[in-house]
């Protein structure tokens, strides 16, 4: 007898098949609000898709704002008469000084004189953008609470309004949409097409969307809560009321990144929160950390966060807890890269390696720094190959991988060709000079045994350093084009360091094998001597081959490698 389907299979099947992107933004509204003469100005423009708001100061000429530029509309200052006849034309204006223009996205915002008259505006073109989550529906589908990220216009509450209406008219689930400036759904009563059949409650007041959070669970009975730019700890506290009732939270939160909300202590406790913990003097020593750490507080409201970056790029963290926990103790993290290519699949990979930068502004200064400083640059490339054996892979070992902070050694007397891309010849040549080193400055990538980059130009991904990559070629990041930056890569490589490199290498195996065999017979675990990344990692590989466990503890220059069985 055939089972029935699952809540997720049948979220599955309901789910939309990949489709073209759809703008509709209802642009004749906007302008039917604005003074004849700068809507004159503005048909002149021409095309208007690129629009994103105009904007009118009292006495000065209005200016229309595209993606790329910005322009003035003719050369007739704002009048008083101006403002009255915007004003009178749109919704009013609320607590917020926002208003909209009803059964349209758009969404205007005023700026008041001490006797609170109207003196500027801002006309913001609001557009429902069908197709904009194709790049995440599976974790949409997830029935997981998600959290979006982005810079200002990034596109997060557009991505946000898509979400209300797939879940709502693909997914046949009860919307609600918490609906603070009307910025979701629209200004009036009835709320704009863009949010399906999702049911909207408007919030008299920003001061009061917490309540309005809380009162649609109570009241309504909704499986997915949809909320926008939540700023407060109040905020906060309901997003974690409504979590732990098992509904569905789909929200925006102020701050571009993971890294910037931990060390938010308003919204902290939207991933877990942070709080101080003092360990025993033993445990301090085993970890080969300060007494006072920092740990999570709880487990997250939201066990997903995605990063916008645009339409066509996010990055995912599908775990926000063991993220959370993993830059707190120092450790890197691996997130998801997505893109849309051009035939509209999503291409999945790996991001940057992300670190905790520091702890500055949380009021735990005194806890210092988590990643070391001294991770000037990285080396990037495929992993060395090892007979019978399967590559390191794993989050620990691609954290472990992308934290190096030396070069592998080069045999003693051999010259290494390196190519700079993105990097001084000059700066370099002198680096050779200073170091001493036998190093031969190439004139194409494929004569390099090395190539010397920038973080900027990594980041960009040229073709250059992709095909490198293809190729197997080492490729090694700075942090900056600096002289002295250029000087240490090249005393790394110069004789005596490589000799004493060497040297320090084989004793580092060496430790790391009799701790194994220690640990295969019998010892519980065996902690290892401080190491530089690079030892480290092939730490890491020698306890792999030996079938035992491992992980990294510390802070440089004390981290280290201990060694234990599975």
């Amino acid at each position: 007898m055939p089972q029935p389907a699952s809540d997720s299979e049948q979220a599955a099947a309901n789910r939309p098949s990949p489709r073209q992107r759809v703008v509709v933004d209802d642009l004749e509204g906007l302008l039917q609000a604005l003074p004849p003469h700068i809507r004159n100005e503005l048909a002149r423009e021409g095309d208007l898709q690129g629009l994103l708001e105009v904007v009118t100061d009292l006495g000065r000429v209005p200016q229309a704002r595209f993606r790329d530029q910005e322009r003035d509309l003719g050369s007739q200052e704002t009048s008083t008469e101006d403002m009255d006849y915007v004003v009178s034309r749109i919704g009013a204006f609320g607590e917020d000084n926002r208003a909209g223009i009803e059964r349209t996205l758009h969404r205007i915002s005023c700026i008041r004189n001490r006797k609170g008259r109207v003196v500027g505006l801002t006309l913001r073109v609001g557009r429902a953008v069908f197709g904009t989550i194709d790049i995440i529906d599976d974790l949409v589908f997830s029935g997981k609470s998600i959290l979006l990220l982005g810079r200002p216009g990034v596109g997060k509450t557009t991505m946000l309004r898509e979400v209300a209406r797939i879940l709502a008219d693909s997914a046949h689930k009860r919307v609600v949409v918490v609906d603070t400036s009307n910025e979701i759904a629209g200004d009036g009563d009835i709320p704009h097409s863009g949010i399906g059949r999702a049911r909207r409650m408007q919030v008299k007041s920003p001061v009061l969307q917490h309540d309005v959070m809380i009162e649609a669970v109570e009241n309504h009975m909704p499986q997915v809560i949809v909320i926008d730019e939540m700023g407060t700890e109040l905020e906060a506290a309901a997003a974690r009321t409504i979590a732990e009732r098992g509904v569905q939270l789909i929200a925006t939160a102020h701050g571009n990144t993971l890294e910037n909300l931990i060390l938010n202590p308003t919204l902290a406790d939207l991933v877990g929160g942070i709080q101080p913990v003092t360990l025993s003097d033993e445990e301090a020593r085993r970890r080969g950390t300060q007494k006072t750490v920092l740990e999570r507080k709880s487990p997250p409201t939201f066990t997903i966060l995605v990063e916008i970056q645009t339409w066509d790029r996010v990055v995912v963290y599908d775990d926000v807890a063991a993220a959370v926990d993993r830059l707190l103790r120092g450790f890197a993290v691996i997130p998801e890269v997505r893109e849309v290519d051009e035939d509209g699949g999503v291409r999945k990979t790996e991001g940057e390696p992300v670190v905790l930068e520091s702890a500055v502004g949380t009021g735990l200064d005194d806890l210092g720094p988590f990643p070391p400083e001294r991770r000037t640059w990285r080396r990037r490339g495929p992993e060395p190959s090892r007979p019978g054996r399967e590559p390191l892979s794993g989050v620990r070992a691609r954290a472990e991988a992308a934290e190096l902070a030396a070069p592998p050694p080069a045999p003693s007397g051999k010259t290494v060709r390196v190519y700079p891309f993105g990097v001084a010849r000059d700066r370099l040549f002198q680096g050779v000079r200073a170091a001493g080193g036998v190093l031969e400055v190439v004139e194409t990538p494929q004569q390099a045994d090395i190539i010397l980059t920038t973080k900027t130009h990594y980041r960009r991904k040229s073709e250059v350093l992709k095909n490198a990559e293809q190729a197997g070629k080492s490729i090694y990041v700075l942090r900056r084009n600096s002289e002295s930056q250029v000087e240490q890569f090249a005393r790394s490589l110069s004789p005596s360091n490589i000799d004493g490199t060497q040297r320090v290498m084989n004793e580092g195996l060496a430790d790391a094998e009799t701790a194994a065999m220690q640990v295969m017979g019998g010892a519980a675990s065996v902690e290892l001597a401080p190491q530089d990344a690079y030892i480290r990692r092939l730490q890491h590989q020698l306890a792999e081959r030996y079938n035992l466990a491992s992980a990294s503890t510390g802070r440089e220059p004390y981290r280290r490698v201990i060694i234990y069985k599975p």
